[in-house]
């Protein structure tokens, strides 16, 4: 890195220390955010350290020295929108940007070949009065550079590296001569590897990202937003999808909520992921569940958690459920436990699905890479209904510096409820290439509702 982009650099951690830690002084449920003119500011700084720092590394890793991203406006490749500036809200008209990597230690050359300038760090270099027709204007550039291969998004196995259009495949196609046609490669790597790869500017940010996921999950669970006997789980939904909005976050899934207590109904995957009851009154000695994610300056949380609502005279949670917490965390652990630098998701997955049966645990894992998206580009390590391994996705490998939501749950047989529960849970982590944090730690302890005033008493 340059000693000017350095600077940048400090100044921007020094920045972000400033105004990202959460005011806890004031109220632990409102933490600090950025207006909008400071996020932009954030955001447009990492793109061009991302640039710098991880895109050549990127395609260097998978040898294309030419990579094309093009997208429609209100047909927007997934890749494109982490490329733009902040003040993009999407492409215009058709917006095309190119990464070339000369070789030779020089430096990524980067621009843009569209009708309107796309930033700072892709400058568009077309001229339309020189040369009116934009897809010849980019085959003429293609011809000058002569790269050895021209890296497009195409895939069959990640939609986020599967952006090109038919028609903009039709199109560039027919403008390149032949010998550069037949140079025209799926840039999957070279999107997965940008998409994924985290920088530590990011992971400063991410982790008052999650504890701010964290604290909003911690209020709705509460007697703040509950009472028991009145509010539904549809209530709850909605306060968080407003809490959200209030505190200048945007929800990337709508939150759920629900319940498991001792009745005869069975709790499956089915009814957990697609078949959940709309509304439902929350009553003492229900155990509680939510899914919930938030985006904030381009990243992604992602994030399920328990509470358990107190019956009258009860001052914690039962020993049961409390025994059946723990399995989930050691599914967890044995999980987080087998993230090895190059192996696959699917290699991942299956250690981990041994060493809990030879430990009598019944755990499903469905955990998924996280970033610009809430389900991120990288290794798929399982999916609910596809605990033998998934084809494709399951195939990629672990790389450093790549964040995860540990998601996964464990079944545990309640004898004082007659019935199996599954205790699910998800995390936001972050894997360095050696071992997996959590980025703000992981729920070790149900929540209670309400929280007891006096304990002891």
């Amino acid at each position: 890195m340059s000693s000017t982009n350095k600077f940048k650099t400090f100044l921007l951690l020094i920045f972000l220390t400033l105004f990202s830690i959460p005011t806890f002084s004031q109220n632990p449920y409102f933490p600090k955010t950025l207006n909008m003119r400071e996020r932009a500011e954030v955001i447009d700084a990492w793109l061009e350290e991302r640039v710098e720092t991880v895109l050549p590394e990127i395609m260097r890793r998978s040898d294309i020295d030419m990579w094309i991203v093009i997208a429609r406006e209100y047909n927007e490749d997934p890749v494109i929108k982490t490329l733009l500036p902040a003040t993009w809200q999407s492409a215009r008209r058709t917006t095309i940007l190119i990464a070339y990597e000369p070789g030779e230690d020089k430096p990524l050359e980067t621009f843009g070949m569209s009708r309107y300038n796309t930033g700072k760090v892709f400058e568009t270099k077309w001229d339309k009065d020189e040369q009116p027709d934009q897809w010849k204007a980019l085959a003429d550039m293609i011809i000058e550079k002569d790269p050895r291969k021209i890296g497009i998004n195409k895939s069959e196995n990640f939609g986020l590296a599967d952006g090109i259009s038919a028609t903009h495949y039709e199109q560039l196609m027919k403008v390149l001569p032949e010998k550069y046609q037949s140079r025209v490669v799926n840039a999957e790597n070279v999107a997965i590897g940008w998409l994924e790869t985290r920088t530590e500017s990011e992971m400063i940010v991410y982790q008052n990202l999650v504890r701010m996921a964290h604290q909003i999950i911690a209020e709705g669970f509460s007697e703040k937003v509950i009472q028991p006997g009145i509010t539904t789980t549809k209530d709850v939904v909605w306060w968080y999808r407003d809490r959200i909005r209030e505190l200048g976050f945007t929800a990337w899934f709508h939150p759920s909520v629900s319940i498991q207590r001792a009745d005869p109904e069975s709790f499956d995957h089915l009814r957990s992921f697609s078949e959940r009851p709309d509304k439902q009154i929350i009553m003492p000695g229900d155990l509680l569940h939510v899914d919930f994610g938030i985006t904030y300056l381009r990243l992604n949380t992602d994030t399920q958690q328990h509470a358990y609502v107190l019956r009258p005279g009860e001052k914690e949670v039962p020993g049961y459920l409390v025994n059946a917490f723990k399995k989930g965390n050691r599914v967890q652990d044995i999980l987080t436990s087998n993230f090895k630098t190059g192996a696959t998701g699917n290699e991942i997955l299956k250690a981990t699905l041994d060493q809990c049966k030879s430990e009598g645990l019944r755990g499903v894992i469905y955990t998924h890479p996280i970033g610009f998206h809430g389900h991120g580009a990288g290794p798929t390590i399982g999916l609910w209904d596809q605990q033998g391994g998934v084809p494709g996705k399951g195939d990629y490998p672990l790389y450093a510096n790549t964040a995860y939501s540990i998601e996964l749950n464990a079944g545990v047989y309640i004898e004082e409820w007659k019935k199996e529960i599954r205790i699910m849970l998800e995390e936001d982590a972050f894997f360095d290439g050696e071992s997996v944090r959590y980025i703000d730690g992981r729920q070790k302890e149900i929540m209670t509702i309400p929280r007891p005033l006096y304990p002891n008493d």
